[in-house]
Order: C-alpha cells, then structure tokens, then sequence
C-alpha cells in the first residue's frame, strides 16, 4: 500500500519538519511546524511592514529648547529663528530665541513714539489714578475671594503661585467676562493663549495676520508686551495689576499699542 501522504513540511530549510496539523502564518501565508509558528521564529517578511507603517501614521515634530523632550503633532514654527518648538516654548522669550533683539531694534523708534503717547496718556490720568489706587486695590482684594471660587485655570498650579482676574472678552463675544487663574512666572504670551482657550476665542498670533489677540490693562489700556513675565506686572510701582482685578482680552493692529474706550468693556 503506498504511503499516505498525510501533514505538510514546515516552510523553514533548516527544520522541513512534517507536521501532521501545520500552522498557516496569517502575515506571508507560510506553512510552518509548531515550533516556527511564530512570526519571529520563521523571520516573516511582513514583521517589518507592518512596524514601518505604524511608525508612519505618528509622525511628530519634536521641540529644539534644550533638554525639552516634547512633540506636538503639528509644526509649531517661530517666525524669528525658524526653529520648530512645542506649544510651551513657542513664544520667544520663553524659548530664549537667538533672534529676540532684531525685532526690537527694527521697531526702536517706533517704540519710542508709542511710549511717548503711552506716557502722555498715563499723564492725563495719574491724579485719577493716584486717588483711586487704594480703592482699587481694596476692591480686588474683596473681588479675588469671590474669584477663588468659581475662577477656571490650570488646577495643577500651586495656590500660592496663581493670579487671579476677572477677563474681560473682546467686543462682540458671547460672553462679556470670565474669572480665571494663571501662573504668576507665566509670559504674557503663554496668558493670552490660555485664555483664549478658555473662551473659545480665535487666536492667530503665531500667524502673519492684521490683527492679533492682545491683553490689555483695565486702567491706562495699555498693551501688555507678549515677552513680559505676568508677575513684574503685579509688582510694578506705577499702575500695577492687582491679584484679583481685572484685565481686557481685545483684537489689536501691530500699530495699536494701547486700548481706547476701556470704561466700555467694565461697564
């Protein structure tokens, strides 16, 4: 009687083992014995496939700050060095940008005029200011313990490292104000975008476009620069912003470095 031809060989040379219940690989279709099974074990050539395609899907972009190991998804570019960083760092104080004076010194006199008017208008109101400034300062202290209980921020952030406000929202938003908190070492950059994620306002201020989203004082209206730490605000001398005070969220031209009308926005 001939001999039944009965089970498979196993695919790989070095063991052609007959194996009376084979493996078929499901990745190149193979026959295999029971002990090279396993892709791994008979070198499937769909191994490497399918690792390159699941790298492929989860290209990131990672941050050049130094020691800063995080990616966004997304590019996050600074229009000053060129350099790719993640959201933390994109502004460029906060990533220490080589290019953070060429700015500076191509608007130097620009500057100086606008701080001449900036200086005029401080001037205008500085007896009002100067008898107000207790009241103020009393009425944020009062206005901050109302604050801590409702106010939206980061709750990760240390009690003792918060700063508080009463946000006032650009015109033509549907709400007129939201409490909120920030880190008192956070950029006024870094605030103005975590406001407006709060909000849920447009902000394209890492984009070229006529106007960018700004914070502004609540008594001169002046512009905050984006690269000033948000603590040496509270601590100035003259026209400080108060723990638990208020502050204005408006639309704002490169030329515009103060607010108009800002009695409107706290009415």
């Amino acid at each position: 009687m001939a001999e039944l031809d009965i089970g498979r060989h196993c695919r790989v040379e070095q063991c052609r083992q007959r194996d009376f219940l084979p493996f078929v690989c499901d990745g190149c279709s193979g026959i295999f014995c029971l002990e090279h099974r396993s892709r791994e074990s008979h070198s499937c050539p769909e191994v490497t496939v399918i690792e390159r395609l699941k790298s492929d899907t989860h290209t990131s972009y990672p941050c050049s700050f130094k020691d800063c190991a995080e990616r966004e998804l997304v590019p996050v570019m600074c229009p000053y060095c060129e350099k790719n960083f993640c959201l933390r760092h994109r502004h460029q104080s906060d990533h220490e940008c080589e290019e953070l004076e060429i700015p500076k010194s191509r608007m130097a006199a620009t500057q100086k005029l606008v701080k001449d008017i900036i200086d005029s208008k401080r001037g205008e109101t500085a007896s009002k200011r100067r008898k107000g400034a207790k009241n103020s300062e009393t009425a944020a202290k009062v206005a901050l313990m109302k604050l801590k209980m409702h106010a939206n921020g980061d709750k990760s952030l240390p009690q003792t490292e918060r700063i508080y406000f009463q946000v006032f929202l650009p015109k033509g938003s549907k709400e007129k104000s939201k409490p909120m908190f920030f880190h008192q070492q956070w950029s006024i950059g870094r605030v103005i975008d975590f406001a407006a994620s709060l909000a849920s306002l447009k902000n394209d201020n890492n984009k070229l476009t006529p106007k960018k989203l700004r914070l502004c004082h609540s008594t001169s209206g002046e512009a905050l620069p984006l690269d000033h730490i948000l603590e040496t605000w509270i601590a100035k001398e003259d026209c400080p912003l108060y723990n638990g005070g208020s502050i204005i969220l408006e639309y704002l031209n490169d030329e515009e470095q103060f607010l108009n009308n800002v009695d409107s926005y706290l009415e």
